[in-house]
């Protein structure tokens, strides 16, 4: 390889979004074109930010590029799910065809829908409101227009109204100082993120340091609701000896957050990745200032824990994410969370692995909100929190 970028074809690229499409197979477009109508009300939206709060515009572009790139996956699957293809509504626009063939092209590249140079400027053309007002209006006529049934599988009228969908978008990425092939790009990233083809876990960040400065791969943990007097408290305990403090829900109201822990050691089983914890067994890793002071420090501590209530907080209205299983967590959860930890060690983990580790963490956590005890066990190479019945 000579490390040279290749362009990305839309066939590639909706191929790939293809592979992230959770719908039924035949599945009425109703469901990408609510997607495609919401996306196109985010892309407002953040318009709307940017005019109101001047301070919105230091993540404008970024958030522009994902509103972007997430309307460019609706309109490829309403595409596939409307019996044609992204590539052929594109080599309708390049070939600037009178009528439509439906002829595809799957060679062709975003580069060559927007061969000239575009300047990443600090603010969008003026004319980008108009545009997207247009996007949003070309959008609502084909949701119409389906509502109607006028929208025929494999028809010139679909095709028509996803070359106009098309033609819009790359103009409103050019407006904004984009290009649509970046857009996709990142779309491409993060869906394969969420949904990836092949799950590779990432190695432990303390993975070459020395045992003593290592999070646990194996541990088990005695966990126990206790009464002191006449409030319960939780305790835990590793090998006859009790860590941590007594835990409470430290609440108005009872939530069972005392059994919260959980969520941390869930973190280390999934993740390799805890400063809760490390500080917790006392796992710093002192021989590296840096990391001593950073990622294993009070601040990374606190974004851990915030991470851990914030989640908490979606979590209680959905049953503690009773019966979800893998690519059902909420996605805007996934990116908060992802959001989160950015400048910290874990900050490059994909949506799917944090998924894993949350999903496993309420798992134990519903356990002990049953029964009140468990033994909770870290299993780090198989990337597993599991707990069982702890006998009385």
């Amino acid at each position: 390889m000579d490390g040279s970028f290749a362009p990305l074809t839309v066939a590639a690229y909706a191929d790939q979004a293809a592979k992230t499409d959770r719908g039924v197979e035949g599945q009425s477009l109703a469901f990408p074109l609510l997607g495609l109508f919401g996306e196109t009300g985010s892309l407002l939206s953040a318009l709307k930010k940017k005019q109101r709060d001047r301070a919105s515009s230091v993540a404008y572009s970024d958030a522009v590029a994902e509103e972007l790139g997430d309307v460019l996956w609706y309109l490829a699957a309403i595409a596939r799910r409307g019996g044609l293809s992204l590539s052929a509504i594109a080599a309708h626009l390049y070939r600037k065809d009178g009528q439509w063939l439906n002829k595809d092209d799957p060679a062709l590249t975003f580069e060559a829908l927007q061969p000239h140079t575009i300047v990443r400027t600090a603010a969008p053309l003026p004319q980008f409101e108009e545009t997207l007002l247009a996007l949003a209006a070309e959008v609502g006529a084909m949701v119409a227009d389906h509502q109607n049934a006028a929208l025929v599988p494999g028809g010139e009228a679909l095709a028509r109204r996803l070359t106009n969908v098309f033609r819009l978008l790359l103009k409103a990425s050019r407006e904004a100082g984009l290009t649509l092939e970046g857009a996709a790009v990142k779309n491409r990233h993060k869906i394969l993120g969420r949904w990836p083809e092949e799950k590779i876990y990432p190695a432990a960040p303390d993975a070459d340091k020395d045992y003593d400065e290592q999070l646990p791969r194996q541990m088990a943990i005695e966990i126990f609701e206790k009464s002191v007097g006449d409030r319960p408290f939780v305790f835990q305990r590793c090998n006859e000896l009790f860590i941590g403090d007594r835990l409470t829900d430290n609440a108005h109201e009872a939530d069972d957050y005392r059994f919260h822990d959980v969520f941390h050691y869930a973190f280390v089983a999934v993740l390799g990745w805890s400063p809760v914890v490390r500080s917790l067994l006392r796992l710093k890793r002192k021989s590296d200032a840096k990391l001593d002071e950073t990622e294993d420090g009070a601040r990374a501590i606190l974004i851990e824990e915030g991470i851990s209530t914030w989640v908490f907080s979606m979590a209680r209205p959905l049953d503690y994410f009773r019966g979800m299983k893998a690519g059902e967590l909420p996605l805007d959860l996934l990116k908060q969370v992802h959001q989160f930890v950015q400048g910290y060690e874990p900050q490059d983990y994909p949506l799917w692995l944090w998924e894993e580790a949350i999903l496993q963490g309420y798992a134990a956590f519903r356990f002990l909100q049953e029964h009140r005890r468990g033994l909770v066990t870290i299993d780090f190479g198989n990337r597993q929190l599991r707990i069982e019945p702890l006998a009385s």
